[in-house]
Order: C-alpha cells, then structure tokens, then sequence
C-alpha cells in the first residue's frame, strides 16, 4: 500500500481521459504553461523598472486625476 506501480498509472491517466477528454486536458495543460510562463515574467519583470503610469493597457480604461478643490 505504499508505493504504486505503473500500471496504477496507467490506470488512473486512462480514467482520467475518458472524464475530462484528451481535448479539455490539452486545454488545461496549455492554460498550465501559461500561468507558470506568466509567473517567470513577473519575477524576471520585478527586477526591472515598471513601465510609466501614463501607459493604459485597456483602451476602454480612461485614466484621470482627482484635484482638490481650493477652499475660498
């Protein structure tokens, strides 16, 4: 009960695709490698200087300033 051969392997791999598909595990292997990809960017971008803070990645973004109003 301690270690599990390689047919258990086999075994659970072939349940597992007949569950989910080999389509939707391609799917989430993909999304996987993205995230981990995304991961390794930040931390490589941490040591570098962050882009300017009048760039906007979403066009629909619109970036304004708040002003306090001069008392009278």
């Amino acid at each position: 009960m301690g270690s599990f051969s390689i047919w258990h392997w086999v075994i659970v791999l072939v349940i597992v695709m007949l569950v989910f598909g080999t389509k939707k595990l391609g799917n989430i292997g993909g999304d996987l490698g993205k995230a981990v990809k995304g991961f390794k960017d930040g931390v490589k971008g941490s040591e570098e200087p962050s882009a300017p803070a009048q760039q906007v990645a979403d066009k629909s973004t619109i970036d304004v300033e708040a002003k306090e109003k001069a008392k009278s």
